[in-house]
Order: C-alpha cells, then structure tokens, then sequence
C-alpha cells in the first residue's frame, strides 16, 4: 500500500449486543502504519436487541465509523454492501463475535504484500469462558472434530483452501464477483474456493492474531454446524465438487449409520456392522479424547469430549442430508449462473 492509503474494515452485524462492546474496543485499539488510514463499514442487519443504538453512538464519536442497512439480514449481502461502498485498495473482514490483536490490521497488510497471495488470514484461535464452552473450543482444535483443517492449528504458517475471515485487495473480491448473496453460512469457504480455482491462492500466518467465542452450549453448536453441513451442499452444487473429502465424511457416517438402523430390525448383517460402526466411532473418539485432553489442566474436560465431538459429527452431517434432500427436491439450487461459472483472476500468482 501507499503511504497515504486507506484500508477498508468490513464487519456484518445484527443482535450483538453481548458481544459489541469488546469486539469495537478491540477494533479501534488497531495500530496501522504510518500514512494509512482505517474507515470501518459496517452492515447492521437491522438489529432489534439495542446493538444498532450502539453501533450509532460509536459512528457519532469516530467519524471512520459508517453503519449501514443490511435488509437481508445475513452476511453475504451486508458485507458485499460495505465492499462496494469501501474506499480502500485493501478491504480487511471481521467479525463481532471476535477480538483483534492490536496490530491485526497492520500484520494482515504486511503479509499481502510480502505473500503475494489474493487473500491472507490467521489461524482460527478460541477464547473461551465457561466448562462447555471450553470443551467445545478445545475439541474445535481437535482434528478428530474438524477433519485435520490447517487454519484450525494456531501455529500453522503457509498456503491453505481457506482462512479465518480475509484480507483481500478491493479488485481481487471485485473480480471473484463478491460473497455468495444466496448463502447463509459458509460464504468465506465459498469464495475462496472461487479464488482458488480462479488461480488465485491464500496464505495463513500465525503473525495474524485474533479470537472468537465459540458456541456455549451444545444445542447451539448443533444448530451451528448443522447449517453448516446444510449450507456446503450448496458450495459442492456450485462448483461440482467438494474443496476437501473431509466435508463428505459426517455425511457418509451419519447416512451409512442410519441405512444400517433402518435395516437392523430385519437383517442380522446390518444389525452387526451397525455395532461394529457405533464401537470403531466410539473407539475412535476415545482415541481423539485422550489426545485432546493431555495434561492435568485439560483432564476435567473428557467426561464430555466424545459428547462434544459427536455433536460436531452428526449436526454437520445431518444438516449436510438436510441439505441433499433439498437439492433432490430442487434440482436448480446451487447452480451457477452462466457469467459466475468460471472465475480468472488477474492478479496473477504469488510470489515465492
């Protein structure tokens, strides 16, 4: 970036009311280079729990702040509105239900340029309170939960298929056509997967910190993930094939899981491999456990581990079925348009 440039903060928001008041301390916290200046959009989605009349008084006090209408209510939409108002050559995503180090902004425009990648973030770290929500966070570092994705490994540095929230240049995002407006979750992983088989590429280094609060409670986890899974079906509609076998893998266990229950009652085949599925996964989650629980501060959190790794599993595949069902009952969903089909960016690739 220029000396005298500015750098554009998206944020989409709506009924944060717990969450508003760390995540804008954090955010003007930010320390940037010297020259470079940080307007923040962000798209309230018509908030009804008093995080608007925040929101405004923060706009009121710090003339970079600009709240905008998002109608739709969802992300994608709220955030392709602040890219196109954003008046930076570099637009920086975040989140409300996370906190910035205070040089986030600063290390995300650092690694742009050094990376020469179209897209760069930091691994996805958890700040938790609370026994669930620290179970859950730990078991979100799992990878028995997750699949093994590197932008879950807080010290992983090089190219990955996705990143935590992004830091993109404002041509890159205009190129790829913006977020998916029609997706509800998953939109990051959809656009980096059009950035990837657009040639472009993405890189994660650990320099880029922040921390999000993951779910409390199972029941939220579930729904969660269970939109998530819903969602991917999309994703995989769109592009014709998964970004990574590990989004099949819940589904195939859920859907062989539930085939053989529907057939033990009248086959003793299924009624076997249904035990020796239930036993390898049950197996397998003991294994993750003591894995995920070395060590005398983590020990108290296994009673609920293989509880909490299986509501990871099943929601994303269930949901992921869910999902299906609705492509078979709506063949067109997810297909692209003919002018989205194929992306070329021409950013060109990355250096070294």
């Amino acid at each position: 970036m220029s000396r005298a440039s500015t750098v554009s903060v998206v944020v989409p928001c709506r009924n944060e009311i717990r969450f508003i008041h760390p995540f804008m301390r954090s955010l003007l916290a930010q320390r940037l280079p010297l020259g470079v200046e940080m307007e923040i959009l962000i798209a309230d989605g018509m908030s009804e729990d008093g995080t608007r009349a925040v929101l405004e008084a923060y706009s009121a006090a710090h003339p970079s702040i600009t709240v905008l209408d998002n109608p739709g209510k969802i992300v994608s939409p709220g955030l392709n509105e602040c890219i196109r108002r954003a008046r930076g050559e570099v637009v920086v995503r975040m989140d409300v239900h996370s906190e910035y180090a205070p040089d986030y902004v600063r290390r995300c425009l650092e690694v742009l340029e050094a990376s020469g990648a179209q897209n760069v973030g930091g691994p996805a770290r958890t700040m938790a309170r609370g026994y669930m929500q620290k179970a859950i966070a730990l078991a979100y570092h799992s990878g028995f939960a997750c699949g093994g994705a590197r932008f879950h490994d807080p010290s992983y540095e090089g190219w990955v298929d996705t990143v935590t929230f992004g830091c993109w240049r404002k041509r890159t995002l205009e190129e790829l056509g913006l977020f998916d407006e029609a997706l509800v979750r998953n939109q990051d992983d959809e656009l980096n997967l059009r950035l990837v088989r657009g040639g472009g590429r993405i890189w994660q280094s650990p320099r880029i910190r922040c921390w999000f609060k993951p779910r409390a409670t199972l029941a939220g986890l579930f729904r969660q993930y269970a939109q998530y899974g819903y969602w991917k079906v999309y994703v995989i509609r769109r592009h014709r094939l998964p970004a990574s076998v590990r989004h099949l893998v819940p589904a195939a266990l859920v859907g062989s899981l539930l085939l053989l229950g529907a057939a033990a009652p009248f086959s003793a085949a299924a009624a076997g491999l249904l035990a020796l599925a239930l036993a390898a996964y049950g197996v397998a989650a003991l294994v993750a456990t003591a894995l995920a629980c070395r060590g005398i501060l983590r020990l108290r959190y296994a009673p609920v581990m293989p509880l909490v790794f299986a509501v990871y599993h099943f929601s994303y595949g269930l949901g992921f079925l869910a999902g299906l069902g609705r492509l078979l009952r709506e063949p067109g969903w997810g297909r692209p348009a003919a002018a989205a089909a194929r992306v070329s960016l021409s950013s060109g690739g990355p250096r070294g």
